[in-house]
């Protein structure tokens, strides 16, 4: 894939269909002409602020029209952007900064006082007087576009290199599993800084489609714009499906409507079951930052014979299940999930040992553990063994565990998930306290809050006189886990 070559896939877009539909946002709307000529003016601005081909830099904005042109803007300039996570904190957002030896943080007032380094802020950004910038006509497959942090398992995050072409064979193997129609518009009300939604920018300028751009999820104003937008598919996580559903009561969608790409973590069988009833088409999916979203999906005429299977690779990708000795696992055997394809990372940014380790002749090793049918769905048992969806946020309990075990007072510390109505699972901590300490829940929240994002505090805590470990000392998190199913906290 070294030497493949494309247009720059904006300006190739703006000169196939100038005059079609690019982006809702609000009472705005954008053609593909419009929408590169604005990106092209903000892409000469920021060279006029001394941003060049190749440089990493930081992306910290809310999900507005004006990150879509300034993602565009650095996409012509062949700047890398290093895309942040708003929800988390400036020491979080220091680090992956520092890690990713970024030249500038492209932000907003909103997130200005954050005391972040080297900063260009959105709304003086646009006032910048431009000059003509040099733009990629041509890129290449194998370059770097997008740099997002991935927390994995174990100690700090990873930046994930994202390649154009992982962006591109992404949306051809979703057109090839979805199908593209000249009516298609998709509707993003998932954060930008994830996979999950800039993913759909690309597959806007790919397939010359509109999207509809939603700064957040609101239910009602979701059910307006499918039907006067004449949206055809969205990317849902569970709880935003089920508020879908219980508010459409008695209604169903539009005919229009084709499809709810679902992804972080399996449904509920409840919740398909309304589905089918409503006839709502639902494609479950399994994906991650390193496979540029999805890389595995389930139709829906499997939805309910296949429960709780994530579906069948990609047309351009490929899975196995290994065990640890490294041999194939029989079919219905648990192991690790193993992907291959164009859509998947070539590494970890600056992280060469980490990616001898994790990606080996083009196969990933994921972390999670799965199995295989006899059809050759995959099932997903574990996701990275212990990893916390909650709202659709990945939250590692490792990342948790190293800021409880920095309190003073505490000698152990362990994190799992608990189940939780609203956000599907939120993590609870066990903690082995310093003998004579009275710290109580209230400091914990506390010291957490300064220090990890709202959405990774622990929602429960838990005091207990030692952790369940193995022989070779390895916390049993699945213990934690039995530990509050049954209701007891080992006090």
């Amino acid at each position: 894939m070294n030497n493949e070559f494309m247009p720059n896939f904006l300006l190739k877009r703006a000169f196939l269909t100038p005059k079609r539909t690019a982006i809702y946002f609000h009472d705005e709307t954008l053609t593909f002409q419009e929408l590169y000529d604005r990106a092209y003016d903000t892409a000469g601005k920021l060279q006029k602020l001394s941003l060049r081909k190749d440089q990493y830099v930081g992306v910290l904005l809310k999900t507005h029209l004006d990150t879509v042109i300034i993602l565009f803007a650095l996409q012509l300039l062949g700047v890398k952007a290093v895309i942040l996570n708003n929800r988390l904190t400036p020491t979080e957002l220091t680090w992956q900064l520092t890690d990713s030896k970024a030249a500038f943080l492209i932000t907003e007032t909103a997130f200005s006082n954050m005391g972040l380094p080297k900063q260009i802020i959105k709304e003086e950004l646009f006032a910048v007087e431009k000059e003509i910038p040099v733009i990629q006509e041509e890129i290449s497959l194998s370059e770097v576009c997008t740099i997002m942090y991935t927390s994995g398992t174990t100690g700090n995050p990873k930046g994930v290199m994202q390649t154009y072409g992982n962006h591109w064979w992404s949306a051809v193997g979703s057109a090839l599993n979805l199908g593209i129609n000249d009516h298609d518009c998709w509707l993003c009300a998932v954060p930008l800084f994830h996979i999950s939604g800039y993913s759909i920018l690309m597959r806007s300028v790919i397939y010359g489609m509109p999207i509809v751009l939603h700064e957040s999820f609101h239910v009602e104003k979701t059910l307006k714009d499918l039907t006067e937008k004449k949206v055809t598919i969205m990317s849902v996580v569970t709880t935003t499906l089920t508020r879908i559903v219980d508010h459409l009561k008695e209604e169903s969608l539009p005919n229009h409507f084709r499809c709810m790409l679902l992804g972080g973590g399996p449904a509920p069988l409840p919740l398909l079951e309304k589905c089918v009833e409503k006839n709502i088409p639902v494609f479950q999916s399994y994906g991650m930052t390193e496979t540029a979203s999805q890389i595995v999906t389930l139709s829906p005429e499997y939805s309910l014979s296949k429960l709780g299977s994530a579906g069948k690779p990609l047309f351009p990708a490929q899975i196995k299940i290994e065990l640890e000795d490294g041999q194939a696992a029989s079919k219905g055997k648990p192991g690790e999930i193993v992907v291959k394809g164009p859509n998947v990372t070539k590494g970890y940014l600056f992280r060469p040992e980490v990616t001898r380790e994790k990606i080996h002749d083009g196969w990933l090793y994921t972390g999670d553990i799965g199995y295989l049918d006899d059809e050759g769905f995959l099932f997903v048992l574990d996701r990275r063994s212990d990893l916390i969806i909650s709202g659709g946020e990945n939250i590692y309990p490792a990342e948790l565990e190293a800021v409880l075990l920095a309190h003073p007072d505490i000698v152990d510390a362990g994190v799992t998930g608990m189940e939780d109505a609203k956000w599907g699972h939120v993590p609870a901590a066990f903690i082995v306290k310093k003998e004579g300490s009275t710290l109580s829940e209230e400091e914990l929240v506390q010291f957490c809050l300064d220090r990890l994002a709202k959405y990774k505090v622990p929602k429960g805590f838990y005091f207990t006189k030692s952790l369940p470990r193995n022989a070779a000392k390895k916390l049993l998190r699945r213990k934690l886990w039995e530990w509050i199913k049954e209701g007891s906290d080992k006090e």
